[in-house]
């Protein structure tokens, strides 16, 4: 189905279609008579073979969805209900942004992947805390992650204030927390990858987290383009302040792997797609083997295929996030992968 609908999709600017797309399936989900039952029965998996526990939340599979796709946490339910084991919304920012100029998202069809540089474009950290406390009321079985970043106004000396006002805002409302430093399209954003500031931002989450008797796993979100020698620093930073585990990858800025006709390769931006999947699969893999799997992974990046995920999971991956995966080969995608993982 999806095979046929998308060389339409595919016309058009690819921000369009996505806000196109996605209000459509809430609609469906929320009003169309058995919407919902549709869409469970069509694509999602319940099998208990599935299921896994990591840092101590339970997954009913294994499969989530990266954040960037549901920035303000509009569609958790009906993205849940496509057979996603767990969700992930933002990244959020204290303050409402617009993000970068328009055209910001490029397809590369060539490459099957897409550029983006969105820019942390959100409604803020007040709207997402309020429509999944909302979520929350009706539903308490879809488990959320909240990927938080700072304002691009905010100077880096800054950032640890505002990944602070994320982390109180959204605490009663996510399951773990995903420390967002690895964008690319944030102006000087990767500069707190460096071990000095990455250290006080997570030291100043942990020192808040479980404050009343709750605590939440907070997340280290990486990218791709970090030396041996940085993730050598990354595994070092991840024992030091006790958080619960890292994903790799984000966005990358290579594009040595780039081939064929695509126009939109000079594009600004981080690239995503297949031709990130060997390297966040070698980013996987050297943080599992190096640190002796001292703490769970979650990898993205280049998943197309069931055998995608097998690869990142036999590289020490306790779990998996798709993005451009998903908008390449559809919705589908996520039920193949469970019943390949059975």
């Amino acid at each position: 189905m999806y095979r046929l609908i998308k060389p339409v999709f595919f016309r058009f600017d690819p921000e369009k279609v996505h806000h196109f797309v996605t209000d459509k399936l809430k609609w469906f989900n929320d009003y169309f008579p058995l919407g919902k039952t549709i869409l469970r029965s069509s694509f999602d998996v319940h099998i208990k073979g599935l299921e896994r526990e990591v840092f101590g939340i339970k997954f009913r599979n294994p499969v989530g969805l990266a954040a960037g796709f549901d920035k303000n946490g509009e569609y958790v339910e009906v993205l849940s209900n496509l057979g996603f084991g767990f969700i992930e919304v933002g990244t959020v920012t204290p303050l409402p942004q617009p993000g970068n100029d328009k055209p910001r998202m490029f397809r590369l069809t060539d490459n099957d992947a897409l550029i983006n540089r969105m820019g942390f474009n959100n409604k803020g950290v007040d709207i997402l805390a309020e429509r999944l406390r909302l979520l929350r009321e009706n539903d308490a079985d879809i488990v959320i992650g909240g990927n938080i970043g700072k304002n691009k106004n905010t100077p880096n000396e800054d950032a640890v204030s505002d990944y602070i006002k994320c982390f109180d805002r959204l605490f009663d409302v996510v399951d773990y927390f995903v420390v967002n430093v690895s964008s690319p399209n944030t102006p000087g954003l990767r500069e707190l990858q460096e071990k000095g500031p990455l250290t006080a931002i997570l030291n100043a989450l942990q020192q808040r987290n479980g404050k009343n008797g709750i605590t939440r796993p907070v997340l280290l979100k990486i990218a791709p383009d970090l030396t041996n020698e940085q993730l050598d620093d990354i595994i070092d930073i991840v024992k030091e302040t006790g958080i619960a585990g890292v994903i790799a990858t984000n966005t990358t800025i290579d594009r040595s792997k780039l081939s064929g006709t695509d126009k939109s390769t000079a594009e600004m931006g981080g690239l995503s797609g297949k031709p990130l999947t060997q390297r966040s699969t070698e980013v996987i893999r050297y943080l599992s083997d190096k640190s002796g799997r001292a703490f769970p992974i979650i990898g993205v990046g280049g998943i197309h295929s069931p055998e995608d995920a097998k690869e990142k999971l036999a590289a020490g991956a306790s779990l998996i996030q798709l993005y451009t995966g998903f908008i390449y080969e559809g919705p589908e995608l996520v039920k193949r992968i469970c019943k390949a993982l059975v």
